[in-house]
């Protein structure tokens, strides 16, 4: 029986080796395959923009005072020249400290003081006169008997002159020391009296410069203010505009005239758009992670008709998707089947269940997919996100 228990561990050890060969042999690699395939690519820059009103009206206080309550609400239209947006009523004076009132009294007792001096002044002025005119009735009875001479006649005519001439001086002074004195005595006024003796408001109004609906309210109740505070901003929201601050590496690739996309902006479909200017002027921004970025405005117009964004309105949120380089007819992979290999990309071909690394040109990209000028052809099977298991010559099979 020797022989036969030989021959059933000879068998049960060229099973178990052939096992053992069996696990330990290389398996291929799994992966994800994709084909290169002609078709549209189209690359654009991506980001969030805001709708706004062409032209903006900011109305400011044109000066200081009690600016009443503006009784319209956001939205109101209003008519260029004939629509009153707001009204200033100029302000009352301040209260005096002791010292500045004392001063104030003082000057009008100076100005009263003059007054009653220009009064004394008039009353001898009309005095002169008076003798003036008597000798020149005199002079002239006896020039006409020949009494005097023609100097004497002259002389008199002259001195009744004077004394006209004096009279409308002493007059005059008069009137400027009693305006001293209604000066000096407004300085005295509190706002309690200006309150009390103002029977209606002498307002300034504010009238709108432009057709079309008041967009915010800046200062909404009565309320004193400045002059240059701003009141009420103005515009049409007929005449809207998207603006897009891009960063200024994606901005070098915006020209005007390209066309734009835009979506997520609360209706139907995506509204067309078209790059009307980029504005040289970079501003520094600073982002949700704290890093300062320079950016850069990007306005765009629309492109549908008005029927179409009518719901949008001033300062509402959109996603622009400007159109920087498309093609109808590209040779084109998924992005993430390209690696760096010695400084150029590269991909691995599947040839017959083996991994070849092949390296290509590629021209543009897009988030997803990627231009390929050379080193494919259409319909070559590429491995989709290659893992670090495989590498040139490696066997591998398509994932199930």
């Amino acid at each position: 029986m020797p022989w036969r228990r030989v021959l059933i561990w000879g068998v049960a050890v060229t099973v178990l080796a052939v096992v053992l060969v069996v696990a330990m042999w290389p398996q291929p690699v799994q992966v994800d395959l994709a084909m290169a395939k002609r078709g549209p690519l189209t690359v654009t820059v991506d980001e969030e923009g805001i709708t706004r009103v062409r032209d903006v009206f900011v109305l400011s206080a044109p000066i200081g005072g009690l600016a009443l309550r503006i009784d319209h609400d956001v939205g109101d239209s209003v008519v260029a020249g004939r629509t009153v947006v707001a009204e200033i009523e100029p302000s009352d004076p301040y209260f005096l400290d002791v010292r500045t009132e004392a001063e104030a009294e003082a000057a009008v007792r100076v100005a009263e003081a003059g007054r009653a001096l220009a009064a004394a002044e008039l009353e001898r002025a009309k005095a002169e006169l008076a003798f003036a005119v008597t000798e020149l009735e005199r002079a002239r009875k006896l020039i006409r008997r020949d009494t005097i001479s023609q100097h004497g006649l002259d002389e008199a005519e002259r001195e009744h002159r004077t004394a006209q001439a004096a009279l409308e001086e002493a007059k005059a002074k008069l009137g400027m020391r009693e305006f001293e004195l209604e000066r000096a005595r407004a300085a005295l006024l509190s706002p309690v009296e200006t309150s009390r003796n103002r029977s209606s408001c002498e307002c300034v109004p504010i009238h709108s410069p432009v057709d079309g609906q008041i967009l915010r309210i800046l200062h909404e109740s009565e309320g004193v203010i400045q002059a240059g505070e701003p009141l009420v901003e103005i515009g049409d929201p007929r005449e809207l505009e998207i603006v897009v601050d891009l960063l200024s590496p994606d901005a070098v690739k915006v020209q005007p005239g390209q066309r734009a996309a835009i979506e997520e902006w609360g209706g139907t479909g995506a509204l067309a758009g078209r790059v009307r200017r980029v504005e040289p002027y970079g501003f520094t921004k600073v982002s949700a992670l704290g890093i300062e970025e320079q950016r850069v405005n990007v306005i765009i117009d629309f492109a549908d008709p008005p029927e179409r964004w009518a719901p949008l309105g001033h300062g509402y949120r959109i996603e622009a998707r400007i159109v920087t380089w498309e093609g109808s007819d590209v040779l084109k992979l998924p992005l993430g089947a390209l690696f760096r290999d010695d400084g150029q990309w590269a991909v691995f071909v599947d040839d017959g269940g083996r991994a070849r690394r092949r390296p290509v040109e590629v021209g543009h990209f897009t988030g997803l997919e990627v231009e390929i000028l050379s080193g494919l052809d259409e319909g070559t099977p590429v491995v989709l996100y290659p893992s670090d298991r495989v590498v040139d010559n490696a066997r591998i099979a398509p994932r199930p």
